[in-house]
Formats: structure tokens, sequence, C-alpha cells
């Protein structure tokens, strides 16, 4: 029996929504015709059955990650899913999950939704939805875990090695921008934005309301962790601020009609508040705008670490059959002129890696009040913070889950019923240490990638026995010193592992409430936002 061959529409679809208008048009068809008749003979003349529309992903993934992590092909589930995020409501479990290999782990059961009523709990393995094992599930199992809303599911997990088994209801989810705000002892407003959805702005200034209403002379802004979202709530948020008619953010592109300048259009809520905004290395995107154009404009303090660096703009495209393409379009600039964007995706290093800017290389520019700031992608704090940082060992330790899975271990070994006086004692932190390298985490430095080339080289040249040796001990140096690392960014560490455990028994509300008494960006706010000398003189 004839197989049968599906065109690949989408991209057509895609290549034409990709190409700059100033293309050679012939070339573009040329390239067209080449991939539908390559895609026609390989479906039809393939020694094994092939699957049409597994080749077009593949090829169309393969295709767009060779430009930037952010332009991307979004079936008709993807598009739901995006529109879902922007309107902060969707129907689930309330809960945040990861998916790895043959199993659903949850990183964040949500107080009071789906996941904590059925008892579940941060750390938990979920291996089966209903009758479907999630090791056999080809698709992203995540998706099993939705549904209409009231409709039950049968849930089996592992916790510690058991095996348990759980009824969930599967409830609407409401996602707040602003999940927790409060008034602080010494009048300072505290409120946490953590994404720009559609309700960004107005829950921004519902809060700020509010707490001005109870005596708050001064605010404190959180914006860590915060990944972004909407351009639109980044100028409605910073419009809170500063006055109507204020550029906030310019976008620079090769196609001219998507070179923009976005400027405040609503009358203000207040613009003399002493203003102090907290980032790190995850907030990014949408917050880098608002962090840019406050600090710019000389309109409050920025206290925290260099922001993540996402300065690029996306747009979707539709294409055929409810898919849509999301497009790399343009460049964030802020008031003035510095490009959020740390890495360069078009400029690769010989691992065909995205190049990040080079500190020698950072240009100046100048704030409302004449100050000098500079680009190098990200925001720069007025005022940096250690514990804010993210070093090389903590960013390894993050991304191996070490932190994750011992705050597990933590939580299961630990009574926590309150979380005012609690700290992660140096005995505890000595114990993390024994179970990270009892663990299977190890991390490669930069410096070890680099003597490992010169080592390859060396072997080509036949020079490798002659400076074994050396390469050996050099690289004992180096494992002593990355065990030494873990002391040396104690300090980071602690306050990430804090952070996890108290979240394990208070959720992320009661984490915030520690933040309100324990945390050092927090305190350091109030400090500058208590010393009007030292805010002004800051901003001069």
């Amino acid at each position: 029996m004839k197989k049968r061959v599906i065109y690949p529409i989408v991209a057509v679809a895609i290549l034409l929504s990709t190409v700059s208008f100033k293309s050679d048009f012939f070339e573009i068809a040329k390239q067209i015709e080449i991939f539908t008749t390559m895609f026609k003979e390989l479906n039809m003349n393939y020694v094994d059955e092939t699957n049409p529309a597994e080749l077009m992903d593949t090829a169309i993934k393969a295709m767009l990650d060779d430009l930037d992590p952010y332009t991307k092909y979004w079936n008709e589930q993807d598009v739901e899913a995006s529109k879902i995020r922007n309107a902060g409501e969707y129907t689930g479990i309330g809960a945040s999950v990861r998916t790895i290999k043959d199993k659903i782990i949850i990183i964040e059961p949500y107080k009071g939704y789906p996941a904590d009523k059925a008892g579940l709990k941060a750390g938990d393995e979920i291996i089966q939805i209903g009758d479907i094992k999630v090791s056999d599930f080809k698709e992203d199992a995540g998706e099993l875990l939705k549904g209409a809303s009231n409709t039950k599911v049968d849930i089996t997990y592992k916790r510690q090695g058991e095996t348990k088994k759980t009824v969930l209801t599967r409830e609407e989810i409401e996602v707040d921008a602003v999940p927790f705000y409060t008034l602080l002892k010494d009048n300072t407003g505290y409120i946490v934005l953590s994404k720009f959805n559609n309700k960004a702005s107005s829950e921004t200034i519902a809060a700020l309301k509010d707490l001005e209403a109870k005596g708050a002379n001064k605010l404190i802004l959180d914006l860590r962790g915060n990944p972004g979202g909407l351009l639109s709530e980044a100028i409605n948020v910073t419009n809170i601020f500063v006055p109507k008619g204020e550029l906030i953010t310019t976008t620079k592109s090769v196609v001219k009609k998507y070179n923009k300048q976005y400027f405040t259009k609503k009358e203000p809520i207040d613009t003399q508040i002493p203003l102090v905004v907290l980032v790190n290395g995850r907030s990014a995107s949408a917050s880098e705008i608002v962090a840019g154009s406050i600090q710019d404009l000389d309109r409050g303090v920025v206290i925290g670490a260099r922001s993540f660096g996402k300065g690029l703009v996306q747009r979707p495209k539709k294409l055929t059959y409810g898919t849509q393409l999301k497009i790399t379009i343009s460049r964030y600039y802020t008031p003035s002129g510095r490009c959020i964007q740390a890495l360069d995706y078009w400029h690769r290093d010989k691992d065909n890696k995205a190049v990040r800017y080079d500190a020698k290389d950072f240009k100046a520019f100048k704030t409302k009040n004449g100050r000098t700031v500079y680009d190098g992608g990200g925001i720069q704090p007025d005022i940096e913070m250690e514990t804010s940082k993210f070093s090389e060992i903590t960013t390894a330790l993050l991304r191996s889950d070490a932190i994750f899975t011992y705050a597990t271990k933590y939580y299961y070994s630990h009574e926590l019923k309150d979380a005012t006086n609690f700290t992660f004692t140096d005995k505890d932190y000595e114990d993390f240490k024994t179970y990270v390298k009892q663990s299977d985490f190890n991390f490669e430095t930069e410096t070890e990638k680099s003597f490992k080339k010169a080592l390859e080289s060396a072997k080509r040249e036949n020079f490798d026995k002659e400076i074994e040796a050396s390469y050996k001990q050099v690289m004992a140096s180096i494992e002593v010193s990355k065990q030494n690392a873990l002391d040396t960014y104690k300090k980071e560490i602690k306050n990430l592992i804090t952070d996890e455990i108290v979240k394990r028994y208070f959720y992320r509300e009661g984490l915030y409430n520690y933040y309100v008494t324990h945390n050092p960006e927090v305190a350091k706010g109030q400090e500058i936002l208590n010393d009007t000398n030292k805010y002004a003189s800051i901003l001069k």
C-alpha cells in the first residue's frame, strides 16, 4: 500500500514568515522547492514507515534552534497555553510541575488548590495518571493533568521511596500577578509582582492604594524571579510611578515597521513615593523594562544583582491550521539607550554557544539626572547584593536540583512549626555539603573546559606526554577549588536553601512573610528608604 505523503505547508509558511523583505525572492522559492521535493521523496522511498508530522516537527525545531531560544513554532495546544498564561486563569491541579523522563515531579503545590487538597507535596513523583503510566506516554505527560473543572483523576505517586495513591479534583486556577503584599513596621509597603499577565498593573495599583490607605509612605517592588510577560503591562506598571508621556522602552529591528517607541499613556498613581525595585538573575524581559526605566528616569533605586538580560522581542504570527510562529522581531532598549539583551546569538563561539558581551566593551549611558549607567545586557543594580548573585557553582546546584532534593530530604527529617525564628545553621550547611559530595552532583568550570581543549590539541600535536603530569596536577587543584567553592559562595547558597525549605512548610505566602523580617535585600531596601539623604544621593 502506498504511503500517504504530507507536504510541508507549515514549513513554507514559516520560511516565508521569517524572511526579511529585502531577501531575494527567487532564493526563497528555490529553497522551498528543494525542501518540498526532498520531503516527498523521503516519505515515499525511505526503508521504514515514516511519520511525516514528526519529521516536520523535528525539521522546524532544528531550523529555529539555530536562531535563538525564543523563536518557536506553536501548535494549537501551545497557542491555547499562551492565551492561558497571559489571561492568568486556567483549569488544572494548581501546582508547578516538571516532567523528567518517566515521571512528573511536583515542584511547588499552591496552597488551597487541587494538588494541595489531594495531599501532594513538593518532591512527590507522579508515575501514573488514571490508567496511563507516565513512562509509557510519549507526549508531554503534564497534559494528562489538565481537564475540565470539577473532573476527578486518580494519581499514583512516589514519596520517599513509598508508592501512594490519591484522587485529585481539577478546578479553575487563578494566577495572581501580585501574590503577596504587606505593610512593614516602618510604614514601607512591600509588593511582590511575580509575572506580567494582563492583571499585573491593575493588581499592583490595587495593592499600592491599599498600602497607602494603611499608612505606607515608601515602597519596595519585588521583581526577583519574575520572568516577564506582556510588554503593555510593563509600560502600565511603570506608568504607576512616572508621569504620562514618558518614554519607557524602544524596539529596534531590521524591519522598519517594528521600530517603535513606547510611552506611558495614563495619569500616574504616585510619582512621589520613594521607591526601591528588587531584581536578580531570574528577573527578565518585562521585569527588565520596568527596572531599567525606573533607573534611567531616576524614579527609584534598583537593588539586587544584574538581571537576566532577555532583551529580544517576540511577536506571534498566525500560520495555517491554528498554529503560530513566535518570532524574534527586534531588541528592547531602555530610555537611556541601553540594550537589555545579554547574549549575542548571531555571533557564536567555537562550540556554537551564544557569546556574552565582554565587560571591556560595555558602553556608558546617562540617566535623566545625568548619572552614568552601563549596558552589557540586563539591568545592573544601583546597589549590588552578594546574596542576590548566582555564582557558577550556585547555578550548577540549581540546574542539578541538588538544592531542591536536599530541601525534600530536610522536610521529611525536621519538624518546623513556625518560620519566624528559623535559621539554616552552619551545622545544617555542613550536612548539605556532605549530601552534595555523596550525590552524583558534578559541574565543569570554564577553566576545566579550556584545559581539556588544550590537552586535546596537545594530543593532536603529540605533545601530550610532556604535559600530561602537569595537566593532572592542575585538574586536581581545580577539583579542590570546586569543593572550596561551596564555602566561598556559602552565603548565596544558604539563602536559596533557606527559601526552598521555608516554602516547603509554609507555602509561597509563608516565604514572603519570612522575607519581611529575614531577607537581606528587603532589609537593604528598607535601610535605603529610611535614609532620605542616602536615597537622594544615589539618584543624583
